[in-house]
């Protein structure tokens, strides 16, 4: 068995194993929150954690300087789920103004063996708070949100993301 194909095989069994036990947290925050729209702000939460936590390893990992603009933005964003997921999603359908993309996917690993109740939950509202948290570390401001679903019957996955503004670096009180 060759490197390469060592490597690949890692990183098949990774989203595996990230798909799976991702599935189980929600199965059992589902089980402890009876409220589904709690669920999903707790999902966006972690989400948020993980890409504040995240975006340290991305730039150590890629040497990546800021972005400029967004389309170097987005072009980060489906370098990150390249490299911790496996999953690799098409940037598409630009605003006229260059502020706001989609990000899509044909099949959404952490949606796979996922019978969805219909009942409000937002199965994968851990990523748009991962973009979001990750953004936000890099002193940039977006909105995420899904405009289409697979899990809810639509023929692709597609989040929306939508600059908002740049955010001042701030410097903790006293060290000016």
């Amino acid at each position: 068995m060759s490197r390469q194909t060592s490597r690949l095989d890692a990183k098949k069994v990774n989203s595996e194993l990230l798909t799976l036990t991702y599935g189980a947290l929600v199965s059992q925050m589902l089980k402890e929150i009876d409220n589904p729209d709690d669920v999903n702000k707790q999902l966006e939460r972690i989400g948020y954690n993980m890409g504040v936590r995240l975006i340290e390893d991305f730039l150590a990992r890629t040497g990546s300087n800021r972005c400029m603009e967004m389309r170097e933005t987005a072009d980060k964003i489906q370098q990150a789920f390249r490299l911790y997921i496996n999953m690799q999603p098409t940037v598409t359908s630009w605003s006229s103004s260059g502020d706001e993309f989609s990000l899509v996917w044909d099949q959404c690993p952490l949606s796979e063996w996922v019978e969805m109740p219909n009942n409000g939950l937002k199965y994968c509202a851990l990523i748009p708070g991962a973009i979001r948290g990750a953004l936000q570390m890099v002193q940039l401001d977006v909105q995420c949100w899904f405009i289409q679903d697979q899990l809810k019957g639509d023929p692709v996955t597609e989040l929306r993301i939508k600059y908002i503004k740049r955010l001042e670096d701030a410097v903790p009180a006293g060290e000016d």
